[in-house]
């Protein structure tokens, strides 16, 4: 059902922003910025065809950043009271005239604002009920418990949320936005000679069109677990490995991390120096898109409020540009890319937003059919990166690959490589789903160092 009549109020964290950073002003900082971020969630999980537990959340949290010069100081805080806000603020002033002098320092150049951010689809006001969750988890788990293997529920759930959000500044920025989640799943359990085995699989969208059927998710977490059981251990060696779909995204995020612009500007990155090289094939590319509708990552502005765009990070296999916040690309002398990640009382990041792998012209059967020997991995755990040289390993679980065939479960298995020379041997699958707010098809790569026995 909808029902608009309790949906969150941007015009008044509008208001409540603008009034802080006027208190921060008169509180001595020379400078300011304000965010208020309001939430309202709820979530259930069943079990047995049981409710096991329901839980509601609502949440109003503020945050200020305050400059003295070039001396900055944040502060967070939920006590919204005009003495709290006082309180807060008189001691970001406080510490921002103590702390040491940062010469990068400073709020986004004010000619970099958006003055006129797209309307984005972000929100949407259906309101499930707790009878509706409950409903929902409790069809997952039927549909999963029906799949033959299945002995036991770990968790079925159902939740939703909505938010609401506005940033400004003392350069005269002030903006809100609204946005909605919805999402639903289920893990269970599969056992055999007394070998257990989880697995599980859920969906998420902001509007719940966008969600993928309650009987799909059903049957994927049962099917997935079911075909776990009796997993073996393997030889080590080097064999061309298979990344499905749900874990390729990892690849994405430690991207993300090395093309970081607070990363490279502290000489931590195994991609320092390979801006405008060849760091994939010629035929990957990567997208930044942060004004898809609809999207998991998605703002009509950055976290500094200054315009984004739609971006090649990876065109052709070259890396065209670092994620920029305005501080970082003052210290590399570069343009801010519109990459700043809002920081509740501190200091903004820089990421993606709607980041995605475009999908190759090889289905993910097609690339395992022509493997002799090797490993499909659906799973991993305790990810180890050295973000100065790119060697990385990952504990893993998965399949073994025989003679273009799946084999049988594997398990207490690791995949190791550097990830500059992953990266340049990186092939796509066409299985490309959107999920999230990092998204990757499948991908192969021909040759990485597996441990096992």
């Amino acid at each position: 059902m909808t029902d608009t009549s309790n949906a969150p109020d941007t015009t008044r964290l509008q208001d409540i922003a603008a009034d802080l950073v006027q208190r921060a002003l008169k509180a001595g900082a020379d400078a300011a910025e304000a965010s208020i971020g309001e939430s309202r969630s709820t979530e259930l999980s069943v079990r047995d065809g049981k409710l096991e537990e329901v839980e509601r959340s609502e949440s109003l949290d503020a945050g200020v950043r305050v400059f003295v010069g070039k001396q900055q100081a944040g502060v967070a805080f939920s006590d919204l009271s005009a003495a709290g806000c006082e309180q807060s603020i008189e001691r970001a002033v406080a510490m921002a005239r103590v702390a040491p002098e940062d010469p990068y320092s400073a709020l986004a150049e004010a000619e970099r604002l958006a003055q006129d951010p797209p309307e984005l689809a972000l929100f949407d006001a259906t309101n499930w009920s707790p009878a509706e969750l409950e409903k929902k988890a409790a069809q997952i788990e039927e549909i999963a418990r029906a799949v033959d293997g299945v002995t036991m529920t770990d968790s079925a759930f159902a939740s939703m949320g909505q938010g609401a959000a506005a940033y400004a500044t003392s350069t005269g920025f002030n903006r809100g936005w609204r946005k909605s989640m919805f999402s639903y799943g289920a893990s269970v359990i599969a056992e055999k000679d007394g070998a257990m085995e989880r697995d599980y699989a859920a969906s998420s969208a902001r509007r719940p069109e966008d969600l993928k059927p309650i009987a799909e998710i059903g049957a994927e977490a049962g099917e997935r677990t079911a075909r776990r059981v009796g997993p073996r251990k393997i030889e080590s060696g080097s064999l061309p490995v298979v990344f499905d779909r749900r874990v390729a995204g990892t690849f994405l995020s430690a991207l993300s991390g090395a093309i970081s612009g607070p990363a490279v500007a502290r000489g931590v990155s195994f991609l320092r120096d390979k801006r405008g090289e060849a760091v994939f094939a010629e035929n990957i590319n990567i997208i930044d898109d942060p004004h898809k509708h609809w999207g998991h990552g998605s703002a009509p502005f950055d976290g500094e409020g200054t315009v984004n765009r739609r971006s090649a990070v990876i065109d052709k296999g070259r890396l065209t540009t670092w994620f920029l916040n305005s501080a970082s690309a003052r210290q590399l002398e570069l343009a801010p890319t519109g990459h700043a990640r809002r920081s509740m009382g501190g200091p903004p990041g820089a990421g993606p937003t709607n980041l995605h792998l475009e999908a190759g012209n090889q289905s993910r059967a097609d690339m395992i059919t022509a493997i002799a020997d090797g490993v499909l991995i659906m799973e991993m755990f305790g990810p180890s990166l050295n973000s100065n040289t790119g060697d990385w390993s990952v504990g893993v679980s998965g399949y073994k690959i025989e003679q273009g065939e799946i084999a049988y479960p594997v398990s207490e298995i690791t995949v190791a490589g550097n990830l500059i020379d992953v990266f340049g041997r990186l092939v796509p699958a066409s299985d490309l789903e959107f999920r999230g707010a990092l998204n990757a098809p499948s991908v192969f790569v021909d040759a990485m160092a597996v441990g096992g026995l």
